[in-house]
């Protein structure tokens, strides 16, 4: 590997390229008519890709502590979004998982998520979009398989 490359600081260039994002996705979703606010958002979104999690898992992937989380929850579970369910492998936890009713306001979500998408991806050919994400994908596993064993 070229070591130009390696001494180039590529998370701050990630972490402010999600930051950006995040902004993005807050103001858009402001304008919809969601009634959710983007942390509440981004943890329906978590739950669908990553279903059946433990609540104390979905909070360390969603990087938040786990009584933040639990205050997201209690507000999406009231609003009929979520259900928290004993693990039935360990009865003393929870794991979350969607409701019918989260169908409609996720697909709201995923319309905000994709005109973000497009705006980031402006400029690029259809192979260069593709070529963008695979190789982000590569890294994510690449890191992940090293520092982040898979949870249930």
């Amino acid at each position: 590997m070229d070591p130009d490359i390696l001494s180039r600081p590529v998370g701050f260039l990630v972490g402010d390229i999600a930051r950006l994002l995040r902004r993005r996705f807050e103001r858009a979703l402001a304008q919809t008519d969601t009634g959710l606010t983007a942390s509440e958002a981004r943890t329906l979104a978590f739950i669908e890709h990553y279903p059946h999690f433990r609540q104390g898992a979905l909070a360390e992937r969603l990087g938040v502590e786990p009584m933040t989380l639990s205050g997201v929850l209690d507000r999406l579970e009231a609003a009929g979004y979520v259900e928290r369910r004993p693990d039935p492998g360990d009865r003393r936890a929870k794991c979350v998982v969607l409701t019918d009713a989260a169908q409609g306001v996720l697909e709201r979500i995923h319309e905000v998520a994709i005109g973000i998408r497009a705006a980031a991806l402006d400029g690029m050919s259809d192979e260069e979009g593709k070529l963008a994400y695979a190789l982000l994908a590569r890294i994510h596993d690449n890191l992940s398989s090293v520092s982040e064993p898979e949870r249930k």
